[in-house]
């Protein structure tokens, strides 16, 4: 899985430097900034994962940036700020923040909610349907998005019915994150295939087993759609995904 990205907005530099460097330590790559021409530097030249928002940026307003990201990115935000009362943490909702960790704070306890909020946004993001056209290419098999065809890695075409493409679809969204059968339940109804609803755990299972039988060397020991013991299932291949 990627290393998360995360943007550490903060004017003051003992601030940003101690929230940078635990972050680092704690397995995460921490971009500073203290401007909101930082921010969209950052934002422009390539993927940020998470940004952690001071409120106060001298004669900037962390709100109104928070605002302005929300009009065109969607970035996770938590705000972090030494404004703490009430009305505080809310103008900070309002604006679209994530979450609000107010100052001083545990460093462990930011960590905690930074994984929680990271957590949330990927599979809030992933779990729905990817509705743009894309080709998908996982263990030397192809998915065309545009064509609705699988490939396998001699060139054959192989068939799967529309449950079976539906299932591949949430789990190529999702590659080497266990999903629990209510999750993968619940992202094949957000596909718009409601017509037959996979309301039990027995349900998944056999379609899991359906699909297994046509894409995987061996469906008694599966490669690449492996049970998550107590969890559920995990695609445990890598997937890249091109636009069409």
């Amino acid at each position: 899985m990627a290393i998360p990205r995360i943007l550490v907005v903060d004017d003051d530099p003992d601030m940003r430097q101690m929230m940078s460097q635990y972050l680092r330590q704690n397995g995460c790559i921490a971009l500073p900034a203290a401007t909101e021409a930082e921010v969209h530097r950052h934002l422009d030249d390539g993927r940020i994962d998470l940004v952690l928002l001071d409120v106060m940026l001298g004669d900037e307003s962390g709100l109104e940036i928070c605002k302005g990201l929300r009009r065109d990115h969607d970035v996770p935000i938590i705000m972090v700020s030494a404004l703490s009362a009430d009305h505080q943490r809310m103008a900070g909702y309002e604006t679209g923040a994530d979450d609000y960790v107010a100052k001083p704070f545990n460093p462990e306890l930011l960590l905690a909610r930074v994984r929680a909020v990271l957590s949330r946004a990927r599979r809030s993001s992933s779990l729905i349907y990817r509705r743009r056209i894309q080709t998908f290419r996982f263990g030397g098999w192809v998915y065309d998005g545009k064509q609705d065809e699988v490939r396998s890695p001699d060139g054959y075409q192989v068939s799967l019915s529309r449950r079976e493409t539906a299932l591949l679809k949430v789990l190529l969204a999702n590659p080497h994150i266990p999903l629990t059968r209510q999750e993968i339940a619940t992202a094949l109804d957000v596909t718009g295939d409601q017509d037959q609803p996979e309301s039990t755990g027995r349900a998944i299972d056999v379609l899991v087993g359906r699909l297994r039988s046509k894409i995987e060397p061996d469906p008694k020991a599966p490669e690449m759609i492996r049970t998550e013991r107590g969890t559920g299932y995990v695609f445990a291949v890598d997937v890249t995904a091109e636009s069409n």
